[in-house]
């Protein structure tokens, strides 16, 4: 136990400000509290980050960055969104590192879901914490409501990750091959959902609510237009057939070049190549 007979001197204030990055005033009173307990300042610092983020659970935190991530084997990606309440601290550098330390976190541990990852434990300065400790703690030290809001993975022979428009979207795609020219092919596709934001992969993957609810607007629109009953079923399965085209990947137009669908796009570069999961994150979304 590190302790201090002495007055607290300003050495000693920014010795725990640079061990806790805290603020100096907030390092003063937790020194001050503890008799100059060193550990126990730090304790002290950890409970008052908690109770801020307890009354601050109630504000929107909307603003953040979209971290996607691959493994060095190129088999698995992921992609996290933490979140803050402004945009200033969203672009604020630590930030940013933090993100992407998640990110490492959960590439390398592989956490089944949003709650195994904020279980896990990173390095700190000094020691190890848990990723939700961890956001409660700079809870405290920015005084903005922190957290990790979305977690995704995706596994295949070739995971590609993109960020676009400065942390503020993450795409994966998995494609069915590994081969040289790879992670090229990969950005382009992933280029391609995060502009177009497909539905599913092709038409057998989208759910049936998706599909009925598509139908069931085009029918109200055919019969706003006065068609004749008898057509509106063969017209709305034209409808539905323009949804697929539109909004599942390899149907789509490949947005670098429109004379071709994704699939044709991908067929191309390999034959047979295709795309075997996507995920898509929006900040805020």
């Amino acid at each position: 136990m590190e302790t201090m007979s002495n007055p607290i001197t300003a050495a000693d204030v920014n010795k725990l400000r640079q061990e806790t990055g805290a603020g100096m005033m907030d390092c003063k009173k937790a020194l001050t509290e503890t008799n100059g307990d060193f550990e126990a300042a730090k304790d002290f610092l950890r409970k008052k980050g908690a109770k801020i983020a307890a009354a601050r659970q109630d504000r929107d935190s909307n603003e953040g960055v979209v971290i996607a991530r691959t493994s060095a084997d190129g088999k698995r990606g992921v992609i996290i969104e933490l979140n803050c309440e402004t945009d200033f601290v969203a672009k604020n550098a630590e930030f940013i590192a933090f993100a992407n330390q998640i990110a490492n976190a959960a590439v390398e541990a592989n956490p089944a879901n949003l709650e195994e990852l904020n279980e896990l434990s990173v390095q700190t300065e000094s020691s190890s914490a848990k990723i939700g400790e961890l956001t409660i703690e700079k809870t405290g030290k920015i005084g903005e409501k922190i957290g990790v809001s979305k977690y995704v993975a995706v596994e295949g022979e070739r995971v590609i990750a993109y960020i676009h428009g400065n942390f503020r979207l993450g795409v994966l795609v998995a494609l069915s091959a590994s081969f040289d020219g790879a992670d090229e092919t990969g950005k382009d596709v992933a280029m391609q959902i995060a502009a177009m934001s497909p539905v599913a992969i092709d038409k057998d993957g989208v759910d049936a609510t998706t599909i009925e609810r598509e139908l069931e607007i085009a029918k109200e629109q055919i019969r706003l237009e006065g068609k004749p009953e008898a057509m509106v079923e063969k017209i709305a399965a034209g409808k539905l057939n323009k949804f697929y085209k539109d909004s599942t990947l390899l149907n789509q137009e490949f947005v670098k070049d429109p004379s071709k669908s994704v699939a044709q796009f991908l067929n191309g570069v390999e034959k047979g190549l295709t795309v075997t999961a996507f995920k898509r994150v929006a900040l805020g979304a």
